[in-house]
């Protein structure tokens, strides 16, 4: 690791013209943060992924770059729930032109599944799951339904689970 040796090539990241930078991800969790927003990489546009990158802040951090793509409010506030410190920053003509932190909305619809196997979201009726946050600092959220309260390893755990 270190520095590299002189004349040796460096890798860089270029600069996006239009769309949104994800910074200050928590590490290892870009690929959540990809499934939260529904990019596949079959929609077209440049997504590119860092993860584990030294940061002064965080020690290590993730960052994406989608190019041509700004996200909606609900879609940034959303990806708190991941990656609490995540900073959004819009770019356009390579600068960046608005820069903003997420925030945890206070209702969680349609992300995450209830771990109640009896709860009604996970019968066979076609119900929308939807939490209420009751703690953000450690993540916990109440099922609407049945009234279970997931804790975070259960949410990043359903998270990665499903397909």
């Amino acid at each position: 690791m270190g520095e590299p040796k002189p004349g040796a090539p460096t890798l860089r990241v270029a600069k996006i013209k239009d769309g949104t930078v994800i910074d200050h991800i928590t590490a290892g969790r870009a690929l959540l943060v990809l499934k939260i927003l529904g990019i596949t990489g079959r929609e077209g546009f440049i997504v590119t992924v860092a993860m584990n990158v030294p940061s002064k802040k965080m020690g290590k951090k993730d960052i994406v770059k989608i190019e041509g793509r700004v996200l909606s409010p609900d879609e940034v506030n959303k990806i708190a729930l991941v990656a609490p410190r995540a900073t959004i920053n819009i770019i356009r003509d390579y600068e960046v032109v608005e820069k903003r932190r997420v925030k945890l909305p206070r209702t969680i619809r349609n992300i995450v599944r209830c771990v109640n196997p009896a709860c009604i979201t996970n019968d066979r009726e076609p119900i929308e799951p939807v939490f209420y946050v009751v703690s953000e600092e450690p993540l916990k959220l109440k099922c609407h339904y049945c009234g279970r309260i997931m804790e975070q390893h259960d949410i990043l755990a359903c998270l990665f689970s499903e397909g």
